[in-house]
């Protein structure tokens, strides 16, 4: 059963790789045309960011 922290973790992420992958799921689909995704270093580093900003505005509201 999902926890509700757990969903909304999941949305976090998937909205992260939408908004700074350009990846549209991060549902395994099984193959390598889907799974495997080309992205910029700067995308990457902008994920990360965002994944950190999260972390720390997380780590506000406890």
């Amino acid at each position: 059963m999902t926890k509700p922290a757990d969903k909304a973790m999941e949305n976090l992420l998937q909205q992260i790789a939408l908004d700074h992958l350009f990846i549209e799921t991060l549902e395994t689909r099984n193959s390598d045309r889907l799974d495997f995704h080309e992205v910029s270093v700067w995308g990457v580093k902008s994920a990360l960011m965002a994944a950190y900003e999260a972390g720390q505005q997380a780590a506000k509201q406890d």
